[in-house]
């Protein structure tokens, strides 16, 4: 019997070679180097920290109106020769000068946001003041050519600022006074454009008795 020749062993082995490809391309058979790269996890990106939106800056509070109070103030002259009141009420303000013999004004005039007034009165008077903290008024009045610097506690009724307005057996009569913290009290009485010391007032009524008649002095605000 003769053995196959090399061209027959060469041809069979070509053909067992395209019957294995044919094979793979049906069965979807893969190679080890295929299923290697497959079987590796593709690279993912890194997933970023979620954003932080930034709140922007509050805007600052409205000012405070706390430096303008409704409130009254007296106190006296550094020289004490006078006393001095103060009444403000919704950013306006009233103050009455007085040395209890012969000497006031009524001043009137705004409050500041920042607590600093500068009220004007007849004959050129003029009162400067700045509130502390709402407890006190420091400040100048400027009378007949005088300066007087004088500070003015926050006063608790019945200390504080009084007037009385009346026609009198013909004569106009107009009163103003100040209750200090105390009880102590300083005034005028103007009788037809002449005054004088003014009788004391019951702080607590505000009655008073003029010539016989009895009066009532009223608290003074804004």
């Amino acid at each position: 019997m003769k053995r196959p020749g090399p061209l027959l062993t060469l041809l069979a082995g070509l053909l067992l070679a395209v019957f294995m490809l044919t094979l793979n391309a049906t069965t979807g058979t893969k190679n080890a180097s295929s299923s290697y790269q497959e079987a590796s996890p593709s690279a993912t990106p890194q997933a970023s920290p979620p954003a932080t939106s930034t709140s922007p800056p509050s805007s600052p509070p409205p000012p405070s109106k706390s430096a303008r109070p409704n409130a009254d103030y007296a106190g006296r002259t550094d020289d004490n020769s006078s006393a001095v009141a103060v009444s403000l009420r919704g950013g306006k303000a009233i103050a009455y000068f007085c040395d209890g013999r012969s000497k006031e004004s009524w001043l009137k005039g705004d409050v500041k946001d920042d607590g600093t007034m500068k009220l004007t009165g007849k004959h050129g008077a003029e009162l400067t003041g700045t509130l502390k903290d709402g407890r006190s008024i420091r400040g100048t009045v400027d009378l007949g050519g005088q300066r007087y610097a004088f500070t003015a506690d926050k006063a608790v009724k019945p200390s504080g600022l009084y007037r009385a307005t009346a026609t009198v057996r013909g004569a106009k009569l107009d009163g103003g006074w100040i209750v200090l913290p105390g009880g102590k009290q300083v005034g005028i009485l103007d009788r037809d454009g002449k005054p004088a010391a003014a009788p004391a007032i019951d702080p607590e009524t505000g009655t008073v008795t003029v010539d016989g008649q009895t009066l009532t002095a009223s608290p003074v605000a804004p």
